[in-house]
């Protein structure tokens, strides 16, 4: 008899490895501590090669049913320059974390899975058990906290499918999603606690009266039932050798948003952990064993493309830098293919 494997969250990781390993005969529990539907916050479009593992998994058709709608080109401003919608290398798909983690949920369940909704997990992350419960907490880096606010609205009126506006404190992702919706989803930094968030949420997220941010916003409807955030966010590279626990999804790294990528990270780690996982609960290997041949494949995978996300997140919070930038991108379609390849 198999040997069960428990998954402590089920958001995007959690519930794509219990699907992947339910589908293969394991039994197993995803404990989540939230309720279903619910908001997080999120780019919520998949580029670079999370498709891929969802293709793999049986699971992109089902989403397209959805109703997640392509994106087929992004623009990027900033106060002084703008690079205009140009084609991604990809098309990315767009859909609401409202429904997605909903839609995984059940079908993690269709496939005799064990879902434990308003259940927070209070055991050890020993053998046997997968952490999937999100970022780890970092209240400050470098001098700087790091929060992320996220909210849908309605009468956006966008120049590409996907926008990216910079501003002194961070960025803003616009981007299309069904029924005339657009997810408002920002990362920002502050060297002190901002004990006021809740409450200027939309100061942060429209931008600096001027800018191509701010008119974009001006005369949106904002869903206030969508609003969430999100604060001491760790966008440090983690290596998954040497780690004690075994992690899925941003518990094992969080890729920065700007590039784009966090939910196929979360759809490749969970990929990637099905057969070594699989194989332990068949008894092929030992918990030591799994955890050597899952760090080994989430690093190769992981590793190269984690380093250029932080030199690129460091240039873009760097005015002179991200002026280089744009100015190359916006000329070199070798840069901005570039760009895409080395961080998706």
């Amino acid at each position: 008899m198999a040997r069960p494997i428990t998954i402590v969250g089920g958001g995007l990781a959690g519930l794509t490895l219990g699907i992947g390993l339910r589908q293969r005969g394991v039994p197993v529990t995803v404990w989540e501590a939230g309720q279903y539907p619910r908001h997080r916050v999120c780019g919520e479009f998949i580029s670079g090669r999370g498709q891929g593992s969802l293709g793999r998994l049986g699971l992109l058709d089902g989403l397209k049913q959805l109703g997640a709608c392509a994106a087929t080109n992004a623009a990027f401003f900033t106060p002084t320059a703008t690079v205009a919608a140009r084609p991604l290398p990809e098309a990315a798909l767009c859909v609401s974390r409202f429904t997605l983690d909903q839609w995984l949920a059940q079908e993690f369940q269709r496939l005799g899975g064990d879902l434990r909704t308003g259940e927070r997990w209070a055991g050890e992350y020993g053998e046997g058990i997968v952490r999937a419960s999100g970022r780890r907490v970092e209240p400050a880096a470098e001098g700087w906290r790091l929060f992320g606010l996220k909210v849908h609205a309605r009468d956006v009126r966008l120049t590409a499918d996907l926008e990216m506006h910079f501003g002194p404190d961070g960025y803003v992702g616009l981007c299309r999603l069904p029924d005339g919706e657009t997810n408002v989803c920002g990362l920002f930094r502050s060297a002190t606690a901002v004990p006021d968030l809740a409450l200027r949420w939309r100061d942060w997220l429209r931008g600096a009266a001027g800018s191509a941010l701010h008119t974009r916003l001006t005369h949106a409807r904002f869903d206030e039932s969508s609003f969430c955030s999100i604060a001491g966010i760790s966008l440090r590279a983690r290596q998954a050798l040497g780690q004690r626990e075994v992690c899925a999804g941003d518990s094992l790294s969080m890729i920065p948003p700007v590039t784009g990528n966090g939910m196929s990270m979360a759809f490749e780690s969970a990929e990637l952990a099905i057969t070594p996982l699989l194989r332990f609960s068949q008894d092929e290997l030992d918990w030591t064993q799994m955890r050597q041949q899952l760090g080994q494949a989430c690093d190769a995978a992981f590793i190269s493309r984690l380093r250029w996300a932080a030199w690129l997140q460091r240039a873009l919070f760097h005015p002179p830098a991200r002026a280089a930038l744009m100015f190359l991108a916006a000329r070199s379609e070798t840069l901005w293919r570039g760009l895409f390849e080395h961080t998706r």
